[in-house]
């Protein structure tokens, strides 16, 4: 069968959509090249057209690819690359400006040009930075000079010239070393008097400050030397340009790509180790029980990993590389063979292989715990994604069916009602969110997704009858969002619970798919040899017609929030796409057998008279207010304005944590899930649990719960609980 032909049919298992773009796709790169025989185009010639079809064809909300596109990804491509403004000089952009109007022409078919001549300008500036940290650490401050400092690259241009260059990496090692200087005078004062510690002098502890950052630095710029080579500054152009689409249009090379799978899987292949990061080296943190690294016997916490090798490729050292740079090339296909070389504690050399096999990472899935308060009982059920594995539709694990049988346990428990928490939840899978939502509202519509071309679409719960109908709180923040919000939504919008949380969650009410980028698998393996592109194909909408794109869900009762004065949000950035409402779908309120506004009003007044709560605004509003300041260097002035800063952080983790704990267990059978051989793993759990019971925001939930409770007893002719 001709490759064209099977290529198109084998498109039928796509959605049209999909369909469509990688038509256009097709055809584009069948034409790649043909203008200009003598030079075929290399792998960032495919790439970077491939996208740019995909980009003007396929996303929700495309912007116009040309001069003025051109223009800001030129300028965005630089802070990307430097975002703090120390490495390149003014003139360095200036002699590639006649590139700011060509990246629109390189997105169409035209020789990738730009990116490389900015990256051969960058190593060479790293080199001189290099230079110029080494030089200015090499010799002591002197912290009583009134000087300040500009932190916000916002605020900051780029150098006019080497000298003016030299000065603002003095200023910045300054502002890092008398960081550093300042913590380790208290640690001196601390530990005075101290049995076997040794007190040094303030010239002893300004060096030891210095050497500090010279090796914060050193990490970063073996990085740049040793790891930042061509394909990582193409990732970071070819996503510049994405981003100016929307903040979530995202191109992956094939390890990235595997490595986000992972993360939303909650699984892997691998070796079945921890890493850290410790004076240059990767280490070693701890063996998991029963993975092929302990089942070696050859690997131990405490080795350094020097070098890492694909079965019999040549090893790459790992000098530069991070955490999550070494754990992606460690990580693999199952069954595939990684050689470590690892210096023992001894200081020999050591060359393990290794068959990578399934590790599960099952402190990402969903846990649950009942609070005992009184006379109530209540179900507490954290879920911090809503993760699927979509390589693998075998795997025992995924969010909706997870958080089904938590809560079979909590009901079979018998509990007074279920605290559902989805704080710093950044989303996942759409399908799981609408099971999971089924479970707690009879069938009907969860959620509308609207593609560019299309009317809306309206996805159901189609399981008639629910798993779940007592009391319902769901706990949520600004860093709730996509799926996160689609629940809040929904529950909100029937009216089935209770949303408690900070003023609005994050706002991201756009969907993502995966296409791949290589055209010899017909652009249907996500995970392609070229790579992958996360597009932006749909929004979606409440069922009461608005979307939560930019403004979030606000809750019904607001708390607030020590995370408030970030401005970390979606409506924060940009390029996010904009807020919009459609029709309103047909649905049936809930009748939860209480008033949502007496729960509203008891909860406000409850909040509005808690001193815990009323000094947290406080000190959250400081904070907002000595955010993107101007920084003093003189030692004076910077205690001064840490004190108050570092005053105000512990006041609110104090607060945070209640002073008498709540009753916080895990259920009977669970017991052997979160007691295992493995002990680091057992002490997180318990550790867990400890925190679930000081926590001031789980206890307010607890309070809704049973303010309903109350409510609906005093509805049905009964004794109200007492609430604690």
């Amino acid at each position: 069968m001709p490759k064209a032909l099977k290529y198109m049919l084998d498109m039928k298992r796509l959605p049209i959509l999909i369909v469509m773009i990688v038509a256009g796709v097709f055809l584009a790169f069948n034409t790649m090249g043909k203008t200009n025989a003598k030079i075929p185009p290399s792998k960032y010639e495919k790439i970077l057209q491939i996208v740019g079809e995909i980009l003007s064809q396929g996303h929700y909300s495309p912007k116009d690819i040309n001069d003025d596109f051109s223009k800001k990804v030129f300028t965005k491509y630089f802070e990307e690359l430097d975002p703090d403004k120390n490495i390149f000089l003014q003139s360095d952009i200036t002699s590639l400006d006649k590139y700011s109007t060509r990246i629109d022409d390189e997105i169409k078919g035209a020789p990738v040009q730009f990116f490389l001549e900015a990256g051969k300008i960058f190593n060479k500036r790293a080199e001189e930075a290099t230079a110029v940290y080494k030089e200015i650490l090499s010799k002591p401050f002197d912290f009583s000079v009134n000087e300040t400092i500009v932190t916000d690259p916002k605020k900051v241009n780029f150098a006019s010239s080497v000298t003016e260059r030299k000065e603002q990496w003095r200023k910045r090692l300054k502002y890092l070393a008398l960081q550093r200087f300042v913590d380790l005078q208290d640690a001196r004062a601390s530990n005075k008097g101290k049995e076997g510690f040794v007190v040094k002098t303030d010239a002893e502890l300004e060096k030891e400050a210095r050497d500090k950052v010279k090796t914060t630095m050193d990490r970063i710029f073996d990085r740049y030397r040793l790891k930042f080579n061509d394909d990582e500054k193409f990732s970071v152009y070819v996503n510049t340009i994405t981003s100016m689409m929307d903040p979530y249009t995202e191109f992956f090379p094939p390890v990235d790509k595997r490595y986000f799978d992972e993360q939303l899987s909650g699984s892997f292949y691998g070796i079945g180790a921890q890493l850290t990061y410790e004076e240059g080296n990767i280490k070693i943190a701890s063996v998991l029980p029963g993975g092929p690294a302990q089942k070696s016997g050859e690997v131990e916490a405490g080795d350094i990993i020097v070098k890492v090798a694909q079965g019999k490729e040549t090893p790459v050292e790992l000098t530069g590389y991070d955490v999550t740079d070494a754990v992606k090339v460690i990580r693999g296909q199952k069954g595939t063979e990684v050689k470590l070389t690892l210096r023992k504690k001894d200081g020999t050399l050591k060359p393990v292989s290794l068959i990578r096999d399934k590790i599960v990472q099952d402190e990402s899935y969903v846990r649950s715990a009942v609070i005992n308060q009184g006379t109530s009982k209540i179900g507490y059920i954290f879920l911090p994604e809503f993760y699927a594995n979509f390589d693998d539709p075998n795997d025992p694990h995924r969010s909706s069916a997870d958080v089904a049988k938590e809560v079979q346990k909590l009901k079979d428990d018998k509990v007074d009602g279920i605290v559902i928490d989805l704080r710093n939840n950044g989303g996942g899978s759409l399908y799981d969110v609408i099971q999971i939502a089924g479970l707690f509202i009879d069938q009907g519509p969860v959620v509308q997704v609207k593609d560019r071309e299309g009317q809306p679409q309206v996805m159901r719960d189609k399981d008639g009858g629910v798993l779940y109908d007592g009391p319902l709180a769901v706990m949520v923040n600004e860093f709730s969002a996509s799926a996160s919000e689609i629940f809040a939504a929904a529950i909100q919008d029937y009216g089935r619970g209770v949303i408690i949380g900070s003023t609005s969650t994050y706002g991201k009410g756009t969907v993502q798919r995966p296409i791949g980028l290589d055209p010899t698998s017909n652009f249907l393996a996500t995970n392609s040899d070229l790579g992958s592109l996360k597009l932006t194909l749909q929004k979606f909408y409440r069922i009461s017609g608005g979307s939560t794109q930019l403004k979030g869900v606000v809750p019904d009762l607001v708390i607030p929030d020590y995370y408030e004065y970030l401005k970390m949000r979606e409506r924060d950035n940009n390029n996010a796409l904009p807020w919009d409402e459609i029709s309103k779908a047909s649905y049936k309120l809930w009748q939860p057998g209480y008033d949502l506004q007496t729960i509203k009003t008891l909860g406000s007044a409850r909040i509005a008279n808690d001193s815990v709560f009323q000094l947290i605004r406080k000190e959250t509003n400081m904070l907002a207010q000595q955010d993107d300041k101007v920084y003093p260097l003189q030692i004076d002035q910077f205690r001064k304005e840490q004190k108050i800063t570092r005053d105000a952080v512990k006041e609110i983790e104090k607060l945070v944590k209640m002073d008498k704990n709540m009753q916080v267990s895990f259920l009977k059978q669970d017991e052997q899930r979160y007691v295992s051989a493995d002990k680091d793993k057992t002490e997180r759990y318990k550790q867990w649990l400890n925190n679930v019971s000081k926590d001031v925001y789980v206890d307010q939930a607890v309070k809704v719960i049973n303010d309903i409770v109350n409510q609906q007893n005093i509805a049905k002719g009964k004794t109200a609980q007492k609430t604690f």
